[in-house]
């Protein structure tokens, strides 16, 4: 292993489990602002239940998704200083529009929400749910074009230093791969909670716990959320994927391993044989014809180039070989290779859509299983099968972006094609000229400390899973005639107002 590997081990351990956190912390925020909306227009208390005990989960993920994404910041500097002295004019824009415009409105009205319980008016406090989920998706908004202007460089020039140089910050906003991006990982995101609402509530019915309106609601919420969520993610990620064809060709080839050009393209299934190699010789797929042109141009009779071809494309326009540099270490002068790991991407992709596939199918099977207020099967299947498709969209989101970051190598910042001509950078001129140990160290230490909160974030979920309503939501006293306080059941708004949020 050499500084590059380990750089980019660490960078993917760390947000690949960051971004466990983040669609869920969107997805359930938003869904808590709609609960809490219901409990204030009809004042019924199943949908005040239902607000206190999910926004309590949401509470938890929140503080494990700031903690671990504070680390994203940290790395740019000291695993990856080359990357960010050479796109720091741009990239730093959308990052502190983030900070200053989205996180701290985030943080504010969360905090509002948080205490503000018996403090503010109904409306007032819901404003503040309402803030506070909007600011979550302003804040990927720009997470995101940060990201998008990796994969496609626009509204800069190249500057007399060789660096780009952020002419419109307008063009990165509105880059259209961020315009594609930001409605997939919203869909994404609404997917994730959707399977969390399921899965959750589908082991309460199971249980026969107490509040059996708050699970069936629960159900019936998360699974629709999940089904139209699958669709957005098909509509969305078609639009995506015709994008990518356009802007990074070999990603989508990689995508589909294909490693010839065609004309018309089919769409593989699956293959069998070994994908790793970018000739393709030992690979049987089983495919649909001309399929992948219609996903490629939206032509079924279209051309679709392949691997190899697009190799030599690449050579002429960018190089056959590295830079002679000894900062790039053993790849100083030696030949570029261009194809991105041809098993996670074919396999990625797939991956990617097989889960979130199965994830709205679990979420219909639910739906019908306790449809029309029948009881939740007996059998120890259903609470396992619904707990263990919770993992299936996080799974989902988690190939996809290892197969967008993956796809684009061996660039960090990757070229476009009908953009300014020098605004991109491999991968291996990105790193810090940090030793193998310093960053050998790294990884360790932050890999046995992410297990760890890992566990801290396993156990406070599961207690306040299994506490269920009662654990985050006591019951009233209501006086008695003998001067005695009694528990009520008492749905009134009147009670509701009383009942403090426990955190």
């Amino acid at each position: 292993m050499n500084v590059l590997d380990l750089s980019r081990w660490q960078f993917g351990i760390t947000t690949v489990y960051h971004f466990l956190m983040v669609p869920l912390t969107i997805g359930l925020s938003l869904l808590v602002a709609a609960m809490q909306t219901a409990w204030v227009r009809t004042g019924d208390r199943k949908y005040l239940a239902m607000t206190k005990f999910w926004g309590k989960l949401l509470l938890i993920n929140f503080a494990m998704g700031v903690v671990t994404g504070i680390v994203q910041e940290f790395q740019f500097g000291m695993n990856w200083s080359a990357y960010s002295r050479f796109v720091g004019d741009v990239f730093g824009a959308p990052l502190a529009m983030e900070g200053l415009a989205a996180f701290f409105v985030e943080s504010t009205f969360l905090g509002l929400w948080i205490f503000g319980w018996d403090r503010l008016s109904k409306k007032a406090h819901l404003a503040c749910a309402w803030a506070f989920s909007l600011a979550t998706m302003l804040s990927a908004y720009f997470i995101l074009a940060a990201n998008s202007w990796m994969q496609h460089p626009v509204g800069t020039i190249i500057s007399d230093e060789g660096r780009p140089q952020l002419v419109s910050i307008g063009e990165v906003l509105t880059n259209n791969t961020t315009l594609a991006a930001f409605p997939h990982v919203i869909f994404g995101a609404f997917a994730v909670a959707a399977a969390f609402l399921v899965g959750i509530a589908c082991w309460h019915l199971w249980k026969r716990s107490d509040e059996e309106p708050v699970w069936r609601a629960s159900v019936k919420l998360g699974a629709w959320v999940g089904i139209v969520s699958f669709v957005g993610l098909a509509i969305t990620g078609d639009f995506q994927g015709k994008l990518m064809f356009q802007q990074q060709p070999m990603k989508m080839a990689a995508a589909e391993a294909l490693c010839h050009t065609e004309e018309p393209a089919a769409f593989s299934i699956f293959a069998v044989g070994d994908v790793s190699r970018a000739d393709c010789e030992s690979v049987k797929s089983v495919t649909v014809p001309a399929l992948l042109s219609f996903l490629a141009h939206n032509d079924f009779s279209s051309e679709v180039k392949g691997v190899q071809d697009l190799v030599t494309e690449y050579q002429a326009k960018y190089g056959e070989n590295y830079p002679v540099d000894e900062r790039l270490g053993e790849l100083s002068g030696q030949p570029i290779d261009y194809v991105p790991m041809l098993p996670v991407t074919y396999w990625g992709f797939r991956l990617m859509i097989g889960f979130g596939a199965i994830s709205a199918l679990v979420g219909a099977v639910a739906l019908w299983l306790v449809r029309g207020g029948r009881q939740a099967p007996t059998g120890k299947w259903f609470p396992r099968l619904m707990l263990l498709s919770i993992a299936t969209p996080f799974l989902g989101n988690s190939f996809g972006w290892i197969f967008t970051e993956m796809g684009r190598q061996p660039f960090v910042v990757a070229p476009n094609p009908t953009g300014v001509d020098g605004v991109w950078m491999f991968t291996a001129s990105a790193v810090s000229a940090n030793t193998v140990g310093e960053v050998l160290t790294s990884v360790t230490v932050l890999t046995l400390l992410y297990g760890a909160l890992a566990v801290v974030e396993g156990f406070l979920l599961k207690k306040y899973v299994a506490g269920g309503v009662a654990g985050v939501m006591p019951p009233v006293k209501a006086p008695t005639g003998d001067g005695k306080d009694k528990d009520s059941d008492d749905k009134s708004d009147d009670d509701d107002d009383v009942l403090a949020f426990a955190y």
